[in-house]
């Protein structure tokens, strides 16, 4: 059985101002989407074919951050803690403490690419296929802050589960380190699955629609090994916030990729 190291979450401290690992997590996650879209402008024929320019990905950064960052703050605040944000309103600003809501960052994300879509003159679902291979490692990153940071922990595992871990700022029970099968599926696997197909090519909307039922599927079984938020939905151990949220995801995707194919035939 192992223990949580109980991080510091300061990584760097220099006078008073204070470098967070939460939120160096959320820097390479930006940085490794700059540099994979970097790869697919440059070497992938179905990309490049498309006239993607260097200057457009750093567009879509822009975008793609302020959507991460909006939309997955107020989703925290409106979808699993609209109760205690209301009675401490400018805790909504303390994004260092970690507090980011993957589905209401995705919809932030959308949001933000139909505003470019709108600028640029590309078709929404154009910017959302090129960006969907982008953000599984960058989801990675944001897990492994969970981690660091302690947050967001497993349910009570069997102790003899050789990963088991107990989180001492928790209780003394063991538990699964759900953070990692969640960097693991919802990171590496994803990511596995969507970068080859990229390079391949597919139907547009089809890389968009694998996306969301990837995630949806991963972040459905993780639940099952993770502490249930309550949300605004009540505490659940049979269906949790997360999957509730992951369902019409899943449903999405597959209308986007059944659409997809049958449009191509």
């Amino acid at each position: 059985m192992l223990i949580h190291p109980q991080f510091n979450p300061v990584a760097l401290s220099l006078g008073p101002l204070k470098v967070h690992w939460y939120g160096l997590m959320y820097l390479l996650a930006f940085a490794q989407f700059w540099w994979l879209g970097r790869r697919r402008i440059l070497r992938q024929p179905a990309v490049i074919s498309q006239g993607w320019t260097l200057g457009q990905l750093d567009d879509l950064l822009f975008y793609g951050v302020l959507g991460v960052v909006l939309g997955g703050r107020l989703g925290q605040v409106l979808f699993y803690e609209p109760g205690y944000y209301l009675t401490q309103p400018l805790e909504i600003f303390a994004l260092w403490k970690g507090g980011m809501s993957f589905h209401g960052g995705l919809l932030g994300v959308l949001v933000a690419m139909a505003v470019y879509a709108r600028k640029s003159g590309r078709a929404w679902i154009d910017l959302t296929d090129f960006i969907a291979p982008l953000v599984p490692l960058g989801l990675a990153c944001g897990r492994l802050g969970n981690f660091i940071n302690g947050e967001l922990w497993g349910r009570v595992a069997d102790p003899d589960l050789p990963w088991a871990m107990v989180f001492p700022h928790v209780d003394g029970l063991p538990r699964h380190p759900s953070q990692l099968y969640q960097a693991g599926l919802e990171g590496l696997a994803l990511f596995a699955i969507l970068w080859p197909l990229a390079r391949k090519g597919t139907p547009r909307g089809a890389i968009s629609g694998v996306f969301l039922i990837g995630y949806g599927v991963f972040r459905w079984f993780a639940e099952y090994f993770r502490a249930p938020d309550a949300g605004i939905f009540g505490f659940s151990h049979t269906v949790s916030m997360g999957q509730w949220l992951s369902l019409p995801m899943i449903l999405v995707g597959l209308a986007f990729v059944v659409f997809a194919y049958r449009r191509a035939d």
